[in-house]
């Protein structure tokens, strides 16, 4: 497999004139030991090895042991030997994003694999390994973003710069609401990580889900789960150097990524491949450095840039909501939304458990009426699922208690309001006024009209 690129090109172009060359030493696995390039490699940089066969392999350096660099490639080794040449490909890896990459699916290294022609590279480069911006200098969550869903514009209303985690198990719908968010969102960009997704489940979520008119709007990075580990992870950096370019650019971009555990779980095979040692349930204390890292990326942007507001998607092992990665993701996060495997076998979608989710922008964000909506309606709610039981057994008898009364009452029609179609859109105006007819309560009273210029 030769993975070879505008990108990698723009990079080697930028090299200097003369060039070290290195001899692979030793193979074990997917390891390459280089030796050589000692004096000129760190952490993260490139190199090119060429085969024997006339094609060649990039590979990122992860780490060093007795005078040796350890490389792990981004593509197969067939052809690759001992005494092999490697030489400095990249320092600092970077993609060279453009607007004309909107409606368009690309790689890890910014390539096309939509079968729509080549892209055009941009001028700057951004770096894959960026840090995050300066906690003192990036400015404070903006106003709301509207997300067309139902749920999540209300009882888990969303700021401009604000990271939400969505946990899960498999096949409760994760991808599902994210293309709804994808589709119905008013932010200008759309940035969609598909981090180790399932080949066929790619191609379903770009044409299904988002759809033509999604697309117009979005840049999908693709990195299937057949793909060596280094690729994976790189496909989440390159999702995040994406979306700085747009937000660099004065654009509202909603950045999602499905899902961060499967870039855990690159990162966790690179690291225990350079021998480092496992420490929760085989997560390495890497992989625990590395997702703030990732994840601070997204937030507000300085004075003069737009925002990145983060859905990162978390896929929870056996249901577990506090296992390593998840008890991780939801402590750097600004909230996380749970989907309940329980509510899905109901048939009610998005599956998301109203009373387990929160979001810490909430209720700062929100006016007196609809905080107010919002604390009545999960009162209701966490009344009726306290007995719930109860109910469904026919132990409880009508007249017993007049709270549990009143949400047996509401609970259909709140059970109907979570209720939303994949191709349905519902703006935060249409999703509060709904909630406050339900309830019976009164709305936002509107402004009133200025009296400037009256005399």
């Amino acid at each position: 497999m030769r993975v070879f690129s505008n990108n990698i090109a723009n990079e080697v172009a930028r090299l200097p004139d003369h060039q070290v060359f290195g001899r692979v030493a030793d193979i074990i696995g997917l390891m390459v030991e280089i030796g050589g390039l000692q004096g000129t490699l760190s952490i993260g940089d490139h190199v090119r090895v060429d085969g024997r066969k006339g094609d060649h392999v990039i590979c990122e350096v992860i780490g060093f042991r007795g005078g040796r660099a350890l490389a792990m490639p981004f593509g197969a080794l067939e052809g690759i030997g001992l005494g092999c040449q490697a030489e400095l490909a990249s320092t600092e890896p970077s993609v060279y994003p453009d607007e004309s990459w909107l409606g368009r699916v690309i790689d890890a290294f910014g390539n096309p694999v939509d079968d729509k022609g080549a892209i055009t590279a941009g001028v700057a480069p951004y770096k894959i390994h960026a840090s995050p911006p300066s906690a003192h200098k990036r400015r404070r969550v903006g106003e709301k973003i509207d997300l067309g869903v139902r749920v999540m514009n209300t009882f888990l209303t969303t700021c401009r710069g604000q990271r939400m985690g969505i946990f899960a198990g498999s096949g409760v719908g994760k991808s599902t609401l994210l293309s709804m968010m994808a589709r119905n969102t008013d932010a200008e960009i759309s940035v969609v990580g598909l981090i180790g997704e399932r080949g066929r489940e790619a191609k379903e979520f770009i044409e299904d889900y988002l759809g033509e008119e999604g697309m117009k709007h979005t840049v999908v990075i693709v990195a299937t789960s057949d793909e060596p580990p280094l690729v994976r992870r790189q496909a989440a950096y390159t999702t995040l150097a994406i979306a700085e370019y747009f937000r660099d650019r004065g654009r509202n971009v909603l950045c999602m990524m499905d899902s961060v555990t499967r870039f855990a779980m690159a990162q966790r095979e690179i690291s225990l491949s350079a021998g480092e040692p496992p420490a929760s349930k085989g997560y390495t204390p890497s992989v625990f450095a590395e997702l703030p890292k990732l994840l601070e990326r997204a937030g507000p942007g300085f004075e003069d840039q737009g925002d990145i507001t983060g859905l990162f998607t978390v896929l929870v092992e056996g249901d577990d909501h506090n296992e390593p990665i998840a008890d991780a993701v939801r402590g750097i996060l600004d909230g996380h939304v749970v989907l309940d495997r329980q509510i899905a076998e109901r048939n009610r979608y998005p599956a998301i458990n109203v009373l387990r989710s929160i979001s810490r922008t909430m209720p700062g964000c929100n006016t007196d009426a609809q905080n107010a909506a919002i604390t009545r309606a999960r009162q209701l709610l966490s009344t009726y699922e306290d007995m719930a039981e109860l109910i469904r057994l026919g132990a409880y008898r009508k007249g017993s208690d007049p709270a549990i009364d009143e949400a047996i009452n509401y609970y259909p029609m709140l059970e109907e309001f979570l209720v939303q179609k994949i191709g349905d859109s519902v703006t935060l105006a249409d999703g509060y006024n709904r909630l406050y007819e339900i309830l019976g309560m009164p709305g936002d009273m509107p402004k009133p009209p200025s009296n400037d210029g009256a005399s």
